[in-house]
Parts: C-alpha cells; sequence; structure tokens
C-alpha cells in the first residue's frame, strides 16, 4: 500500500537543500530600520522645507509636506535597500555553485588505447 502522502519525503536525504537567495534575517531587520530612519529624516526635511516658505498658520502645508518627504524619502530607500539585498543574495548563491562545482572531482579524461 502507498505510504500516506504526509509520510512521503519529497526529496531523497542525499539532496543538499537547494540555495536560496532570501537574505538573512539581521540584513532584513537592519534594511527594515534604514527605511524607518530615512522615512523619519524625509519627513523633517519635508516640514523644515515647507515651514519655511510658510507664514502665518501652515499646520495643513506643513503636515503635507512632511508627508510627501517621509514617502519619498522612504520609498526611495526600499528601492536601494531591496536591490542591495537582491544582490547580497545572488551573491551567496554564486558562491554556494562555485563551492559545489570546487567539491565535485575534475572529470577524467578518456582513456586512449
Amino acid at each position: 500500500m502507498d505510504p500516506a502522502p504526509a509520510e512521503r519525503d519529497p526529496l531523497p536525504p542525499s539532496t543538499p537543500p537547494a540555495p536560496t537567495a532570501l537574505p538573512s534575517v539581521a540584513a532584513r531587520v537592519v534594511a527594515f530600520v534604514v527605511i524607518l530612519l530615512a522615512g523619519a529624516a524625509g519627513g523633517f526635511i519635508g516640514y523644515a522645507f515647507t515651514d519655511l516658505q510658510c507664514q502665518g498658520d501652515c499646520t495643513l502645508q506643513t503636515g503635507l509636506g512632511a508627508l510627501v518627504g517621509a514617502a519619498l524619502a522612504a520609498g526611495g530607500t526600499a528601492v536601494v535597500t531591496v536591490l542591495a539585498l537582491r544582490a547580497m543574495g545572488e551573491w551567496r548563491t554564486i558562491q554556494a555553485r562555485e563551492a559545489a562545482a570546487a567539491e565535485q572531482p575534475a572529470p577524467r579524461p578518456p582513456r586512449v588505447r
């Protein structure tokens, strides 16, 4: 009788796990914190820029300036961060492939009779 699907092992035990391009948890946490800090800095800059331009009661304008500045800074930083994390993942994948290729024995040349 065929074993239940939960009991079947999809990969044989000799198969090494496939390398993943997913960055480490620490790298993702650092990226998230950097995006938050960039958003805060952009918000402060947007607020200050709008506040310098306006006279009188400009609560709405300064708030919108802060919001737009924060969104632009966080969005730009997020794009750069994602590209950097993907590059790190690809680099690790390439290194793993090269290490696996180096571990395999060199092919033997054909015998000549």
